[in-house]
Order: structure tokens, then C-alpha cells, then sequence
């Protein structure tokens, strides 16, 4: 059995660089809900040295709202500002020897693309006119962007959420609300359980958020649980 293991890096948090050591992907901010062009060639270089996969974490314009504000932005803009931020992450890997792999939505944007068939073609569109070539999209299981990037011919990872508590609908519970995220012991063994569901076509990548001061630990506690189920991690690109 094998499953990804991706975390959010770059954007301002201690513990990227051990993060980057546990996990297989990295979802790089690309400067428009956090980080700049110094932290991402930072964290590509350490992504480069330990052998994790690059993704450009895009998001709405927004570092005022961290990116998790819903945005009247029309598709033609998130098109636009996508593609900015994909060549802002594809020259800071450049420069340390590594490539982008695949487009992550942050955030709102994130939200956006799940259930909005235009803002998902416009991340798309970004993600199959990439310089360097078509890049992979990880987003949510059912979603309207992993639909709409298979249709492209694009690679199409289904992410789980390691840190994250769902609803009985298989939703994510709201921020806002108690609970919604989880402590070291109960992400691990969520992790195990949607890795262990991938036999039966579940999630292919498995994220921790990085926006956290537990967030290292909570990934050592994830990989640890995922390796004694005798999971291998590794890249999906």
C-alpha cells in the first residue's frame, strides 16, 4: 500500500524544515496568502535535499486574510493570478535544482474550486499551461477541479486531511467550529484509516497543515503511525 504525505510549508511558520523531512510533498506558498521569493527558494532547496515533490500552493490574492477568505475574484482572474504564482515557484525551484509537480488551491480558493466548475477549469488552465509542462492538481475527493482536470488529462491526486476533523457527509468541519482540527494521536490514526481506505479507491495524498506551532510533531506522529501500518510514503508525481 502506498500514500503521499504533503504538508503546507512556506508560509511563515517555525518547523519547515521539519516538515520537509517528513513528508514526501511539499505545498509551497507562492506569495499571495504568505511567503516570498526568498522563502520559496529556501524551502525548494530543502525540498530538493531530502527528496520531497514541489507544489505551488496557489491562493486569492489575500495575505491580509491568510488566504481563507471567499473572494469575488472572476475565473479569467484566478486563471491569471495562478499561472503568476506557478512561474513565481517554477523559477525558485529552478534556481535549486528542482521542478514544480502539481498545483494545490489554498484555502478559499481551495473551497472555491471544489464546488465551482469555472473557478476549478481556471486552475486548470494554469495548471495544463505551466511552462514547464502540464503539472499535476491535488485537491478534494468528488471535487469539480479533479473532475475538470481529469477531462484535461491532467493527473488528479485525491487528498485526505490527516489534522482536520470531517463531518458524517465526508465534509471537512469548519474552522470556526470546536474540534475541527486534531491533536497529534487522533491525526495519526485518521491518517491510517484514509491510507488504509485507498485499497477500496480512497485518497492518494495525506495532508498536515503547517500553520501550526504542533505542526512537526504532529507530522512525526503521522509518519510514525502510517510506517508501523506498514504504509509506504511516497510521491505521487
Amino acid at each position: 500500500m502506498v500514500v503521499d504525505l504533503n504538508a503546507d510549508v512556506g508560509e511563515g511558520f517555525a518547523g519547515d524544515s521539519v516538515l520537509v523531512e517528513l513528508v514526501t510533498s511539499v505545498n509551497v506558498a507562492c506569495g499571495f496568502h504568505a511567503g516570498d521569493a526568498q522563502t520559496m527558494r529556501e524551502v525548494c532547496a530543502a525540498a530538493v535535499a531530502a527528496g520531497a515533490a514541489i507544489g505551488a500552493h496557489v491562493s486569492y490574492r489575500d495575505r491580509e486574510g491568510f488566504g481563507r477568505r471567499a473572494l469575488p475574484v472572476d475565473a479569467a482572474t484566478v486563471a491569471a493570478e495562478a499561472a503568476e504564482q506557478i512561474e513565481a515557484l517554477q523559477a525558485a525551484a529552478a534556481a535549486t535544482g528542482g521542478r514544480v509537480a502539481y498545483v494545490k488551491p489554498h484555502g478559499a480558493l481551495y473551497h472555491c474550486a471544489s464546488n465551482d466548475p469555472d473557478c476549478a477549469d481556471a486552475l486548470v488552465a494554469a495548471a495544463a499551461g505551466a511552462g514547464s509542462g502540464p503539472l499535476a492538481v491535488l485537491g478534494f475527493p468528488g471535487s469539480a477541479l479533479l473532475a475538470r482536470a481529469r477531462n484535461a488529462g491532467l493527473l488528479a491526486v485525491e487528498e485526505g486531511f490527516a489534522d482536520r476533523a470531517y463531518s458524517a457527509d465526508g465534509t471537512l468541519v469548519a474552522r470556526s467550529e470546536p474540534g475541527s482540527m486534531l491533536a497529534a494521536d487522533a491525526a495519526a490514526r485518521q491518517a491510517v484509516a484514509l491510507a488504509e481506505a485507498r485499497q477500496g479507491g480512497g485518497v492518494r495524498s495525506i495532508c498536515i497543515h503547517g500553520d501550526s506551532a504542533d505542526a512537526p510533531a504532529i507530522a512525526a506522529r503521522v509518519r510514525a503511525a502510517l510506517v508501523a501500518a506498514q504504509i509506504e510514503l511516497r510521491a505521487f508525481t
